[in-house]
């Protein structure tokens, strides 16, 4: 009789994929840092040197700090003996979407940035620092002047915002802030043997953008008013 032949084993069944690594969980202290975040924890500083918790030569170090640091974690220092830090005022969190003038349906899209940048930090240390001509304005720039000064110049500026914020300290320096006659100008801030001026003006068009200055002047001077005979000559753009 013919011996058959004997019958293969079935191969063992495939083993199934390995499942990618878990995502390590990134830590609060690693997340990168905003420009929110920044101007939060710059208008932090400003109220501590106002409110006399910090001296001019803390404040400038420490504004400085933030906006050079890169994470969560490099800001928190910054403010952690100061009353925001017990209060919990200082929560990070995504910047919110700006909101946008856009081109009008039918109309050609604004024309590139002008420049380097849109010149959200201004900082002037015992020198001077200017942001003037065609320029695209950011939502909200800040400016330090300390032992020097700083010029502002909306007048030929393009305005993609409805609202623009400038929060202006100056320390033994000056900043000043120019703006179309057409657009409405609001402000707040404190003169501590120093002057802060800020000309209210309210502009006639409703769709005008508006300008709002906040800081303080400490030893030093802080102006913004409207520049006679400059306007926008697109308030709807």
């Amino acid at each position: 009789m013919r011996k058959q032949p004997a019958e293969r084993s079935a191969a063992p069944p495939a083993a199934p994929p390995a499942a990618p690594p878990a995502a390590r969980a990134v830590d609060e202290a690693d997340v990168r840092a905003s420009d929110a975040d920044r101007d939060r924890i710059a208008e932090i500083l400003r109220e501590a040197l106002a409110e006399g918790r910090l001296d001019t030569e803390e404040h400038a170090e420490r504004v400085d700090a933030a906006y050079r640091a890169k994470t969560i974690g490099e800001l928190r220092p910054l403010v952690r003996d100061l009353p925001a830090a017990r209060t919990g005022a200082f929560r990070p969190s995504p910047a919110p979407a700006p909101e946008s003038r856009g081109p009008s349906p039918g109309t050609a899209a604004p024309c590139p940035p002008y420049g380097t940048s849109s010149g959200r930090h201004l900082l002037a240390i015992f020198g001077g620092a200017s942001r003037r001509g065609r320029w695209r304005v950011g939502p909200r720039t800040s400016a330090l002047a300390l032992f020097g000064g700083i010029e502002i110049d909306l007048t030929e500026a393009l305005f993609d915002h409805r609202e623009v914020v400038i929060d202006a300290t100056a320390i033994f320096g000056g900043i000043e802030i120019r703006v179309p006659e057409n657009v409405t100008l609001r402000g707040s801030g404190t003169g501590i043997m120093g002057g802060y001026d800020v000309r209210s003006a309210e502009a006639e068009d409703p769709d005008a953008p508006v300008v709002v200055v906040h800081g303080a002047a400490i030893f030093g001077g802080v102006e913004a008013r409207p520049k006679r005979g400059k306007r926008l000559r697109d308030l709807r753009r």
